[in-house]
């Protein structure tokens, strides 16, 4: 009799938490069994429930945050997996493909691959798969996003191979260098592409080291990350002026063939402010 009211008490529990947003959210990031063994434990730590409600919805980020304090968010894998992240956003695809790129090189995260990415009246979503030996932690992703003034709306564990990120980009921008007058920027070889901020200058002058065979590729972008002009040179340069074309904010130094070509610093010495 007092196994069948525990079982009765537990499964009254677990309906109760079904129809309790924040609960349905806890119970999403954990095993049924991990749920069900720390119940007691999970109703102690989200108490008051009051205090992981912004707005009316449920504070996804508090709660990781808290299972994680507390040792039941479980990210690590046995051994290296593949895992697919889900972004999805209200704004301009490209700008958002771009930012999201960003964020995820800044958390170690160099090789992946775009599975899908679809554009609809709901929004865009744009999803990536990538082998690592833990999904990635949402409280790290979230501090980078910060720095680009992005804010994570919702987090779902669809899975514990796949996860999905609806994130707000309103108030982003890129975190990058910012051009300003008369300040000289030197340029170290990379193997990406330089991108920078060019909305508070009139014109650019770009010097090439000798030891560099650059050949010339830039690109100009509005806010939006539309693309403007496309400047592209078939031979070497050492010295090269530009203009900042209206409604630019990014640019893009790359080489025309291969950035090996850029086997130095490009100095950069903008001119004029706007």
């Amino acid at each position: 009799m007092v196994k069948v009211f525990l079982s009765l008490l537990l499964f009254c529990s677990v309906v109760m938490a079904t129809e309790d947003p924040l609960m349905l959210k806890v119970q999403s990031f954990l095993s049924q069994k991990s749920y069900e063994e720390n119940k007691n434990f999970i109703d102690a730590i989200f108490d008051p429930k009051s205090d992981f409600y912004q707005n009316d919805r449920v504070d996804t980020v508090k709660v990781i945050q808290t299972l994680k304090d507390n040792g039941l968010l479980k990210l690590f894998f046995k051994s290296p997996q593949e895992f697919q992240l889900n972004f999805k956003t209200n704004g301009y695809p490209l700008f958002f493909v771009k930012l999201m790129s960003d964020t995820l090189r800044s958390i170690g995260y160099y090789s992946y691959m775009t599975t899908a990415s679809e554009f609809d009246a709901s929004g865009f979503t744009w999803s990536v798969k990538l082998t690592s030996e833990y999904a990635t932690d949402p409280l790290v992703l979230e501090t980078q996003l910060n720095k680009n003034y992005c804010e994570i709306m919702d987090i779902e564990r669809n899975s514990p191979k796949e996860w999905t990120y609806v994130i707000d980009i309103s108030n982003a921008k890129l975190n990058l260098p910012e051009l300003q007058n008369a300040k000289e920027v030197k340029l170290k070889r990379s193997l990406y592409a330089h991108w920078l901020n060019i909305s508070q200058i009139r014109t650019l002058k770009i010097r090439s080291s000798r030891r560099n065979s650059w050949y010339p590729h830039i690109s100009y972008y509005d806010s939006s990350l539309h693309l403007l002009k496309i400047i592209k040179k078939d031979k070497i340069y050492k010295e090269l002026t530009l203009k900042m074309p209206k409604n630019a904010k990014y640019m893009k130094i790359s080489d025309l063939y291969t950035l090996q070509n850029i086997r130095d610093e490009l100095t950069l010495s903008p001119m004029g402010s706007r």
